[in-house]
C-alpha cells in the first residue's frame, strides 16, 4: 500500500503537535513586550491605565469604569459571550511604585464569559518610563499554559495591541489590518500547507496532486463548521489554515448549548459525507461510460483521503470533533464509556478491513488513548451550556455514527479498488 507509510508519518506528526500545542505542561510563563513609544509619558499612562482619559482608545474596549461599591475596575469588551452580550470583566487593579514615572498590577476577579478558575493564575503589569527618543511601555502578562496554542496566541494579540497603541499616538487612528485573518494570508498559508506536505507523498507531480487534494479536503472540512456556526447565528465566521496540522474554523462567539456544540463539531465530517456517493458514482462513469483509467484513478485516491482524514476526525478523542460530538450526546460517564468503545472497534474494524497491522492498529489506539487522557483539560464557562433534549441528542447521536459509517464505507470502497485487487 503506497500510502501508508507517508500516512502513517502523517498521523504521528499531526499528533505529536496537537500534544505540543493543547497538551504539553509549558508551566507559568511571562510574556513580555517592551516598546520605545514617541510621546509623553503622561498621555501614554492615559491610553493604557484601565481608568485613564484615553482608555477606550483601543476599538475592542467599549467602556472601563470604576465600580463604587468596592473600587474595581469593570470593563466590557466588543467580543460577545454566549447570548450574544458584550463580554464583561472585573479587575483588581493596583498602583505600583518604583523607579518608573507610572506602573500598575491587575488581575481578573470577574468573568461574565469564563469561570473564575481560568484566571486563577493570570496577572498583568503595565509600566510607562522615560527612555531616550520617547517613553518606554513594558507590558507583562503572566499565566499558567497547558500547550504552546494560547501561549502564541496570547503574544501575537498583546503585539497587535502595541502596534495599534503606536499607530493610535502617531495618527489619532486605530488601523484594524487583522493580517494574519485575510483571506490573502490564508490562501497563502493554504498552499504553504500543501507544499509542506508534499513530501509525505513523494516530491513528484502526483505527489503534489495528493498534496493539493488533502489541503482541499481540510478546507471543505471546515467550510461545514463553518456553515454550522452561520446557522446557529454567528455572525463572522473565520477559516484559519495551520500548516502541516490542518484548518481552524472561528465562530464569532461562545457555544450556547450542548446541541450548538455536537452540531457544529460534526459538520465537518457531516458536510463531506455527502461527497462519499458522488465520489463514488463519478469513479463508475469515469471507468465504464468514459473508459478513462487516470481520472477513475485520481478520483478514488480523492476519496481515500477525504474519507480517511474525516474518519480520523471522528475518533473519540477530547480534541477531535468525534470527542466533541460524544461528550455532547452521552450525559453519564457510562455512556460516554460506551459510545467511545462503539467507536473505537467500528474504526479498528475498518482498519482491518483495509489490511493495516493490528500491531499498528493497536499501537495507535494506545497513543491516542494516551492523548486523550492529557487533553481532558479545557476551559470552564462561567455557566453551564444549555442541555440538549432528548429529540436533539438522538439526532446528533444518529448523524455522528451516519458519518462515522458512510466515511468508513468510503475508505473501504477506495481501498479495495486500488490496492486489492
Amino acid at each position: 500500500m503506497t500510502l501508508s507509510m507517508p500516512a502513517l508519518i502523517l498521523l504521528i506528526a499531526n499528533l505529536g503537535l496537537i500534544w505540543l500545542l493543547m497538551a504539553a505542561p509549558i508551566g507559568v510563563r511571562t510574556i513580555r513586550m517592551r516598546r520605545v513609544l514617541h510621546d509623553r509619558p503622561d498621555r501614554i499612562w492615559q491610553a493604557v491605565h484601565p481608568l485613564g482619559r484615553d482608555a477606550l482608545w483601543y476599538p475592542q474596549v467599549i467602556s472601563s469604569e470604576p465600580d463604587p461599591a468596592t473600587g474595581r475596575v469593570v470593563q466590557r469588551f466588543a467580543h460577545s459571550d454566549r447570548r450574544g452580550n458584550p463580554i464583561s470583566r472585573t479587575l483588581e487593579v493596583a498602583e505600583v511604585s518604583g523607579p518608573w514615572s507610572h506602573a500598575y498590577d491587575a488581575r481578573v476577579v470577574e468573568d461574565s464569559a469564563l469561570d473564575a478558575s481560568f484566571w486563577r493564575n493570570y496577572s498583568e503589569r503595565r509600566i510607562v518610563g522615560e527612555a531616550p527618543g520617547g517613553t518606554e511601555l513594558v507590558i507583562e502578562q503572566t499565566d499558567r499554559y497547558r500547550g504552546l496554542a494560547f501561549y502564541v496566541f496570547r503574544f501575537f494579540a498583546l503585539r497587535r495591541e502595541v502596534n495599534a497603541l503606536e499607530g493610535w499616538l502617531a495618527t489619532g487612528k486605530v488601523e484594524q489590518t487583522g493580517l494574519f485573518e485575510n483571506p490573502g494570508t490564508q490562501i497563502l498559508m493554504a498552499v504553504i500547507s500543501t507544499l509542506v506536505l508534499w513530501p509525505f507523498f513523494g516530491l513528484s507531480a502526483d505527489g503534489l496532486v495528493f498534496s493539493s487534494m488533502l489541503t482541499g479536503v481540510i478546507a471543505l472540512h471546515e467550510l461545514g463548521h463553518l456553515a454550522a456556526y452561520r446557522s446557529f447565528g454567528h455572525q463572522t465566521v473565520r477559516m484559519i489554515f495551520i500548516p502541516l496540522l490542518g484548518g481552524l474554523a472561528i465562530g464569532s462567539r461562545p457555544y450556547n448549548s450542548r446541541f450548538e456544540v455536537a452540531a457544529c463539531a460534526l459538520m465537518g465530517a457531516g458536510l463531506s459525507a455527502f461527497l462519499v456517493p458522488v465520489l463514488a458514482a463519478a469513479h463508475s462513469m469515469a471507468l465504464v461510460q468514459f473508459a478513462h483509467q487516470p481520472i477513475a484513478g485520481y478520483i478514488l485516491i480523492f476519496l481515500l483521503i477525504l474519507s480517511a482524514f474525516n474518519l480520523l476526525n471522528l475518533l473519540p478523542m477530547s480534541r477531535f470533533d468525534g470527542g466533541q460530538v460524544l461528550r455532547q450526546v452521552f450525559p453519564t460517564q457510562d455512556g460516554l464509556l460506551g459510545g467511545t468503545f462503539l467507536v473505537t472497534a467500528a474504526i479498528l474494524w475498518a482498519g482491518w478491513r483495509i489490511g493495516i497491522p493490528s500491531q499498528a492498529l493497536f499501537g495507535g489506539l494506545a497513543v491516542m488513548a494516551l492523548l486523550s487522557l492529557s487533553n481532558r483539560v479545557s476551559v470552564k464557562m462561567r455557566e453551564e451550556l444549555d442541555d440538549m433534549t432528548g429529540g436533539e441528542r438522538l439526532f446528533a447521536g444518529f448523524g455522528y455514527y451516519a458519518a462515522l459509517a458512510i466515511h468508513a464505507y468510503g475508505l473501504i470502497f477506495a481501498c479495495d479498488l486500488l490496492f486489492l485487487r
